[in-house]
């Protein structure tokens, strides 16, 4: 068997577990969650069959984009205390079912599953990211797929056109301009999501779009051409990073049935 990686958004699996585990009024209902963890991760490798594995858990400390944009992520409700207390135990049992856990200092999950992944691309492996988060669509190509775990389907080109009219590499864009309420991205004043697809049809990029927006002749283009800096730090924001030095070797994590 080739190269084949999957890469899990630790939280993102752990937290939608919790969720639908909880009555109306928080409380735990069935079996534990660390158990409930466990077993939906051995299904997701029952599922998807990887000559490796890793759950990538977001770092400790500030990361670069609230050093950018201090309303990064503003709002976001905070992990349960309970579900917080069961962490630890959460590694050790997905340790004991054959997958290791890291957590990278200052960085995000999301970069690091977009370094691995690109890093595996380029050994021409197969990669499967699992997570229902739309920010790593950008990164769908040959080598790269997406999985829903809880809907057991994955998410491919066909998906992105069908849901958000742009193509993956257009995503980041797509989000810069009309806005990103997960991660509290305003957006461009006035651009919603019909207005960016429709931008992009026919520009393709955000650079294109600002490039050409002193010539619409229109609000809308004096409003892009004033918020021109805004929409390139949005974008910033938006793009995962691909490249970054981790230290980290494939081999460690290699899975064993």
């Amino acid at each position: 068997m080739g190269l084949k990686v999957l890469l899990i958004d630790a939280l993102n699996l752990i937290r939608r577990v919790d969720a639908a585990r909880r009555d109306a009024s928080g409380r735990y209902t069935g079996p534990s969650v660390v158990d409930s963890c466990t077993q939906s991760l051995r299904r997701a490798l029952k599922e998807c069959e990887p000559t490796h594995a890793v759950c990538v858990f977001e770092g400790k400390g500030k990361g670069f984009r609230t050093e950018i944009y201090e309303n990064y992520k503003a709002g976001r409700p905070p992990m349960p205390r309970d579900l917080e207390e069961s962490l630890p135990a959460i590694k050790k049992a997905f340790l004991e079912a054959g997958v290791k856990s890291i957590e990278i200092d200052s960085l995000e999950a999301d970069d690091v599953i977009a370094t691995l992944a690109c890093k595996t691309e380029s050994r021409k492996g197969r990669v499967i990211i699992l997570s229902t988060d739309k920010i790593f669509l950008q990164l769908l190509s040959g080598h790269v797929s997406v999985r829903d775990h809880f809907k057991k389907c994955f998410l491919d080109e066909g998906y992105v056109l069908e849901k958000f009219h742009v193509r993956p590499y257009q995503l980041a864009d797509l989000l810069a301009l009309a806005g990103d309420p997960t991660n509290a991205i305003p957006g461009i004043p006035g651009v919603g999501m019909k207005t960016a697809c429709k931008l992009l049809s026919e520009y393709q990029t955000l650079e294109n779009i600002l490039a050409q927006a002193p010539a619409m002749g229109t609000k809308l283009g004096q409003t892009i051409g004033r918020c021109e800096q805004d929409a390139l730090m949005f974008q910033g924001l938006l793009r995962l990073k691909r490249d970054i030095e981790l230290g980290l070797n494939l081999q460690d994590f290699r899975y064993h049935v």
